[in-house]
Protein backbone atom coordinates (compact mmCIF):
# COMPACT_ATOMS: atom_id res chain seq x y z
CA UNK A 1 0.00 0.00 0.00
CA UNK A 2 1.24 3.35 -0.69
CA UNK A 3 2.40 5.61 2.14
CA UNK A 4 0.23 8.99 2.22
CA UNK A 5 2.20 11.66 0.81
CA UNK A 6 2.51 15.60 1.98
CA UNK A 7 -0.43 17.26 1.59
CA UNK A 8 -0.82 19.22 -1.04
CA UNK A 9 0.97 22.90 -1.22
CA UNK A 10 -2.44 24.73 -1.50
CA UNK A 11 -6.30 23.54 -1.04
CA UNK A 12 -8.01 22.08 -3.56
CA UNK A 13 -11.39 24.29 -4.20
CA UNK A 14 -12.94 26.94 -6.21
CA UNK A 15 -11.03 30.42 -5.45
CA UNK A 16 -13.47 33.78 -5.59
CA UNK A 17 -13.15 34.99 -9.10
CA UNK A 18 -11.05 32.02 -10.36
CA UNK A 19 -10.07 31.41 -13.64
CA UNK A 20 -9.83 28.50 -16.19
CA UNK A 21 -5.64 29.04 -16.40
CA UNK A 22 -5.20 29.31 -12.91
CA UNK A 23 -6.93 26.54 -11.70
CA UNK A 24 -5.02 24.11 -14.11
CA UNK A 25 -2.02 25.53 -12.53
CA UNK A 26 -3.41 24.76 -8.80
CA UNK A 27 -4.76 21.96 -9.81
CA UNK A 28 -1.65 20.18 -11.38
CA UNK A 29 -0.26 21.13 -8.07
CA UNK A 30 -2.46 19.34 -6.05
CA UNK A 31 -2.02 16.16 -8.39
CA UNK A 32 1.31 16.71 -7.91
CA UNK A 33 1.60 16.48 -4.76
CA UNK A 34 -1.05 13.33 -4.37
CA UNK A 35 1.59 11.33 -6.53
CA UNK A 36 -0.59 11.00 -9.71
CA UNK A 37 2.31 10.19 -12.46
CA UNK A 38 0.73 12.75 -15.52
CA UNK A 39 -0.65 16.01 -12.96
CA UNK A 40 -0.87 18.68 -15.70
CA UNK A 41 -2.16 16.21 -18.21
CA UNK A 42 -4.55 14.76 -15.75
CA UNK A 43 -5.46 18.11 -14.67
CA UNK A 44 -6.61 19.17 -18.76
CA UNK A 45 -8.75 16.25 -19.43
CA UNK A 46 -11.12 16.87 -16.50
CA UNK A 47 -11.44 19.84 -17.91
CA UNK A 48 -12.03 18.84 -20.95
CA UNK A 49 -14.32 16.04 -20.06
CA UNK A 50 -16.99 18.65 -18.01
CA UNK A 51 -16.43 21.26 -21.26
CA UNK A 52 -16.63 18.38 -23.73
CA UNK A 53 -14.26 20.07 -25.81
CA UNK A 54 -10.83 18.82 -27.04
CA UNK A 55 -7.56 19.88 -26.03
CA UNK A 56 -6.77 22.98 -28.43
CA UNK A 57 -9.88 24.19 -27.53
CA UNK A 58 -9.32 24.26 -23.62
CA UNK A 59 -6.24 26.17 -23.86
CA UNK A 60 -8.12 28.61 -26.41
CA UNK A 61 -10.62 28.80 -23.34
CA UNK A 62 -7.80 29.14 -20.60
CA UNK A 63 -5.87 31.92 -22.59
CA UNK A 64 -9.28 33.50 -23.29
CA UNK A 65 -9.83 34.16 -19.47
CA UNK A 66 -12.85 31.54 -19.11
CA UNK A 67 -14.04 30.43 -15.82
CA UNK A 68 -14.06 27.30 -14.54
CA UNK A 69 -15.87 24.50 -15.25
CA UNK A 70 -18.60 23.65 -12.49
CA UNK A 71 -17.61 20.26 -10.84
CA UNK A 72 -14.28 21.03 -11.70
CA UNK A 73 -12.67 21.02 -7.94
CA UNK A 74 -14.73 17.70 -7.28
CA UNK A 75 -12.88 15.45 -9.75
CA UNK A 76 -9.66 17.04 -8.73
CA UNK A 77 -9.89 16.01 -5.15
CA UNK A 78 -11.04 12.40 -6.47
CA UNK A 79 -8.34 12.29 -8.53
CA UNK A 80 -5.72 13.36 -5.85
CA UNK A 81 -7.34 10.36 -3.57
CA UNK A 82 -5.87 8.47 -7.24
CA UNK A 83 -9.45 7.52 -8.10
CA UNK A 84 -8.48 5.98 -11.48
CA UNK A 85 -8.95 8.93 -14.22
CA UNK A 86 -10.88 7.11 -16.31
CA UNK A 87 -13.48 6.23 -13.87
CA UNK A 88 -13.70 10.04 -13.39
CA UNK A 89 -14.48 10.75 -17.45
CA UNK A 90 -15.70 7.12 -18.06
CA UNK A 91 -13.69 6.58 -21.05
CA UNK A 92 -10.69 4.90 -21.69
CA UNK A 93 -9.04 5.81 -25.19
CA UNK A 94 -7.64 2.48 -26.68
CA UNK A 95 -6.19 2.31 -29.85
CA UNK A 96 -9.00 3.84 -32.01
CA UNK A 97 -11.71 3.64 -29.56
CA UNK A 98 -13.39 5.17 -27.07
CA UNK A 99 -14.14 2.45 -24.49
CA UNK A 100 -16.78 3.09 -21.90
CA UNK A 101 -14.89 1.98 -17.95
CA UNK A 102 -15.47 2.40 -14.52
CA UNK A 103 -15.69 0.45 -11.10
CA UNK A 104 -15.98 -3.31 -12.20
CA UNK A 105 -13.66 -3.54 -15.06
CA UNK A 106 -9.75 -3.83 -15.61
CA UNK A 107 -8.49 -0.26 -17.21
CA UNK A 108 -7.13 -1.03 -20.30
CA UNK A 109 -3.19 0.02 -20.46
CA UNK A 110 -1.59 1.22 -23.71
CA UNK A 111 1.28 -1.47 -23.50
CA UNK A 112 -1.87 -4.01 -24.44
CA UNK A 113 -2.69 -1.82 -27.82
CA UNK A 114 1.02 -3.90 -29.00
CA UNK A 115 -0.60 -7.18 -28.71
CA UNK A 116 -3.36 -6.14 -30.83
CA UNK A 117 -0.82 -5.17 -33.62
CA UNK A 118 1.25 -8.38 -33.18
CA UNK A 119 -2.72 -10.53 -34.21
CA UNK A 120 -3.07 -8.03 -36.78
CA UNK A 121 0.20 -8.04 -38.22
CA UNK A 122 0.03 -12.06 -38.63
CA UNK A 123 -3.41 -11.58 -40.04
CA UNK A 124 -2.24 -9.03 -42.47
CA UNK A 125 0.65 -11.59 -43.13
CA UNK A 126 -1.45 -14.20 -44.04
CA UNK A 127 -2.50 -14.80 -48.07
CA UNK A 128 -6.01 -16.05 -48.30
CA UNK A 129 -7.45 -15.60 -45.11
CA UNK A 130 -10.15 -13.30 -46.19
CA UNK A 131 -12.39 -13.85 -43.06
CA UNK A 132 -10.37 -14.66 -39.98
CA UNK A 133 -12.16 -16.10 -37.15
CA UNK A 134 -10.36 -14.47 -33.79
CA UNK A 135 -11.15 -15.30 -30.13
CA UNK A 136 -10.28 -13.06 -26.88
CA UNK A 137 -9.78 -15.20 -23.78
CA UNK A 138 -10.85 -12.92 -21.11
CA UNK A 139 -11.67 -9.58 -22.73
CA UNK A 140 -12.61 -7.43 -19.82
CA UNK A 141 -13.72 -4.30 -21.21
CA UNK A 142 -13.71 -5.72 -24.21
CA UNK A 143 -10.68 -3.50 -25.57
CA UNK A 144 -9.03 -6.44 -27.76
CA UNK A 145 -11.22 -7.95 -28.94
CA UNK A 146 -13.17 -4.52 -30.37
CA UNK A 147 -9.75 -3.30 -31.63
CA UNK A 148 -9.62 -6.09 -34.13
CA UNK A 149 -13.36 -6.11 -35.13
CA UNK A 150 -12.92 -2.41 -35.70
CA UNK A 151 -9.62 -2.64 -37.29
CA UNK A 152 -9.95 -5.69 -39.38
CA UNK A 153 -13.48 -5.52 -40.67
CA UNK A 154 -13.43 -8.95 -42.33
CA UNK A 155 -12.65 -10.19 -39.08
CA UNK A 156 -15.13 -12.27 -36.72
CA UNK A 157 -14.80 -11.84 -33.01
CA UNK A 158 -15.51 -14.02 -30.05
CA UNK A 159 -15.26 -12.61 -26.76
CA UNK A 160 -15.13 -14.45 -23.09
CA UNK A 161 -15.27 -12.77 -19.94
CA UNK A 162 -16.02 -14.23 -16.55
CA UNK A 163 -16.67 -11.23 -14.09
CA UNK A 164 -20.41 -10.14 -14.92
CA UNK A 165 -19.71 -6.50 -14.25
CA UNK A 166 -16.51 -6.72 -16.35
CA UNK A 167 -18.90 -8.90 -19.39
CA UNK A 168 -21.41 -5.83 -18.54
CA UNK A 169 -18.88 -2.98 -19.65
CA UNK A 170 -17.34 -4.96 -22.60
CA UNK A 171 -20.83 -5.36 -24.01
CA UNK A 172 -21.31 -1.51 -24.33
CA UNK A 173 -17.96 -1.67 -25.78
CA UNK A 174 -18.67 -4.17 -28.40
CA UNK A 175 -21.61 -2.25 -29.14
CA UNK A 176 -19.79 0.47 -30.51
CA UNK A 177 -20.52 1.56 -34.21
CA UNK A 178 -16.93 1.18 -35.11
CA UNK A 179 -17.05 -2.49 -34.23
CA UNK A 180 -19.91 -3.22 -36.58
CA UNK A 181 -21.38 -5.81 -35.01
CA UNK A 182 -18.65 -7.98 -35.62
CA UNK A 183 -18.02 -9.47 -31.93
CA UNK A 184 -19.72 -12.20 -30.50
CA UNK A 185 -19.85 -11.72 -26.85
CA UNK A 186 -20.18 -14.32 -23.77
CA UNK A 187 -19.85 -14.32 -20.31
CA UNK A 188 -18.27 -17.61 -19.13
CA UNK A 189 -14.97 -19.39 -18.52
CA UNK A 190 -11.97 -19.14 -20.65
CA UNK A 191 -10.65 -22.32 -19.79
CA UNK A 192 -14.09 -23.91 -21.44
CA UNK A 193 -15.55 -21.34 -23.74
CA UNK A 194 -16.74 -21.97 -27.25
CA UNK A 195 -16.13 -25.68 -27.55
CA UNK A 196 -18.03 -25.31 -31.24
CA UNK A 197 -15.11 -23.45 -32.38
CA UNK A 198 -12.91 -26.19 -31.71
CA UNK A 199 -9.88 -26.81 -34.17
CA UNK A 200 -11.77 -24.03 -36.49
CA UNK A 201 -9.66 -20.72 -35.21
CA UNK A 202 -7.49 -18.37 -36.94
CA UNK A 203 -5.79 -16.65 -34.12
CA UNK A 204 -7.05 -16.64 -30.23
CA UNK A 205 -5.57 -13.79 -28.37
CA UNK A 206 -5.24 -13.11 -24.18
CA UNK A 207 -4.73 -10.68 -21.80
CA UNK A 208 -5.21 -12.73 -18.84
CA UNK A 209 -4.69 -12.23 -14.92
CA UNK A 210 -1.16 -12.62 -14.84
CA UNK A 211 0.37 -11.09 -11.42
CA UNK A 212 1.67 -13.39 -8.73
CA UNK A 213 0.24 -14.35 -5.53
CA UNK A 214 1.59 -11.43 -2.84
CA UNK A 215 2.85 -9.13 -5.29
CA UNK A 216 0.44 -6.11 -5.35
CA UNK A 217 0.08 -3.13 -7.47
CA UNK A 218 2.49 -0.52 -6.83
CA UNK A 219 -0.39 2.20 -8.46
CA UNK A 220 -3.10 2.95 -5.67
CA UNK A 221 -5.27 3.35 -9.09
CA UNK A 222 -4.24 -0.52 -10.18
CA UNK A 223 -4.22 -1.82 -6.18
CA UNK A 224 -7.36 -0.09 -5.10
CA UNK A 225 -10.17 0.01 -8.26
CA UNK A 226 -8.98 -2.97 -10.91
CA UNK A 227 -11.00 -5.99 -9.56
CA UNK A 228 -8.50 -9.19 -8.23
CA UNK A 229 -10.42 -10.99 -10.87
CA UNK A 230 -8.39 -9.32 -13.77
CA UNK A 231 -5.06 -8.99 -11.77
CA UNK A 232 -4.15 -12.15 -9.82
CA UNK A 233 -3.17 -15.03 -12.11
CA UNK A 234 -3.42 -17.51 -9.43
CA UNK A 235 -0.80 -19.79 -8.14
CA UNK A 236 2.55 -18.72 -6.74
CA UNK A 237 3.60 -17.56 -9.93
CA UNK A 238 0.39 -16.02 -11.18
CA UNK A 239 0.79 -18.25 -14.07
CA UNK A 240 -2.92 -20.77 -13.43
CA UNK A 241 -5.40 -18.79 -15.53
CA UNK A 242 -2.41 -17.71 -18.73
CA UNK A 243 -1.45 -21.59 -18.53
CA UNK A 244 -4.94 -22.30 -19.22
CA UNK A 245 -5.37 -19.78 -21.79
CA UNK A 246 -2.41 -21.36 -23.25
CA UNK A 247 -4.73 -25.05 -23.29
CA UNK A 248 -7.75 -23.27 -24.62
CA UNK A 249 -5.80 -21.73 -27.16
CA UNK A 250 -4.18 -25.03 -28.34
CA UNK A 251 -8.00 -26.54 -28.91
CA UNK A 252 -9.45 -23.58 -30.15
CA UNK A 253 -6.55 -23.55 -32.74
CA UNK A 254 -6.61 -25.13 -35.97
CA UNK A 255 -3.55 -26.12 -37.53
CA UNK A 256 -1.39 -22.88 -38.28
CA UNK A 257 -3.24 -20.88 -36.18
CA UNK A 258 -1.75 -18.03 -34.21
CA UNK A 259 -1.60 -17.37 -30.02
CA UNK A 260 -0.60 -14.19 -28.84
CA UNK A 261 -0.58 -13.49 -25.10
CA UNK A 262 0.49 -10.89 -22.57
CA UNK A 263 2.36 -11.56 -19.70
CA UNK A 264 4.80 -9.96 -16.65
CA UNK A 265 7.83 -9.53 -17.77
CA UNK A 266 9.18 -11.62 -15.72
CA UNK A 267 7.11 -14.90 -16.75
CA UNK A 268 8.30 -13.87 -20.78
CA UNK A 269 11.25 -17.27 -20.29
CA UNK A 270 9.58 -19.31 -18.43
CA UNK A 271 6.35 -19.16 -20.71
CA UNK A 272 8.53 -19.06 -23.79
CA UNK A 273 10.38 -22.15 -22.86
CA UNK A 274 7.20 -23.84 -21.96
CA UNK A 275 5.16 -23.55 -24.94
CA UNK A 276 8.74 -24.76 -27.18
CA UNK A 277 9.00 -27.56 -24.78
CA UNK A 278 5.15 -28.58 -25.97
CA UNK A 279 4.90 -30.67 -30.02
CA UNK A 280 1.41 -28.61 -29.75
CA UNK A 281 3.61 -24.86 -30.83
CA UNK A 282 6.21 -23.98 -33.05
CA UNK A 283 7.48 -20.57 -34.09
CA UNK A 284 7.75 -19.52 -30.46
CA UNK A 285 8.33 -15.44 -30.15
CA UNK A 286 8.71 -12.97 -27.37
CA UNK A 287 7.83 -9.47 -28.17
CA UNK A 288 8.62 -6.42 -25.99
CA UNK A 289 5.89 -3.55 -25.63
CA UNK A 290 6.44 0.14 -25.97
CA UNK A 291 8.61 0.53 -22.60
CA UNK A 292 11.00 -2.16 -24.12
CA UNK A 293 10.01 -4.83 -21.97
CA UNK A 294 8.89 -8.61 -22.98
CA UNK A 295 5.33 -8.10 -22.48
CA UNK A 296 3.68 -11.12 -25.10
CA UNK A 297 4.51 -14.25 -26.57
CA UNK A 298 3.39 -15.86 -29.40
CA UNK A 299 3.48 -18.92 -31.52
CA UNK A 300 1.91 -20.96 -33.76
CA UNK A 301 -0.42 -24.37 -33.52
CA UNK A 302 1.24 -27.50 -35.28
CA UNK A 303 -0.89 -29.81 -36.45
CA UNK A 304 -0.05 -32.22 -33.42
CA UNK A 305 -3.38 -33.56 -32.17
CA UNK A 306 -2.20 -33.56 -28.38
CA UNK A 307 -3.26 -30.68 -26.21
CA UNK A 308 -1.55 -30.86 -22.90
CA UNK A 309 -2.83 -29.57 -19.51
CA UNK A 310 0.48 -26.78 -18.49
CA UNK A 311 1.09 -26.39 -15.05
CA UNK A 312 3.66 -24.11 -13.64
Amino acid sequence: MRAPGPGPAEPAGPGPGEQLDAALRRATAVLADAGVPSPRADAELLAEHLLGCGLGRLRALAVLGAPVPEGFWDLVEERAKRTPLQHLTGTAHFRQLALSVGPGVFVPRPETETLVTIVLDWIAGQDGLDSPVVVDLGTGSGAIAASIAAECPSSRVHAVELSELAHAWAARNVALPEVGGRVELILGDLRTAFPELDGTVDAVVSNPPYIPAGMVPREPEAAEHDPDLALYGGGEEGLDVPLAAVASAARLLRAGGFFAMEHAEVQAGYLAARLAADPAWTGVVSHRDLNGRPRATSAVRTSHQRVEQLRP
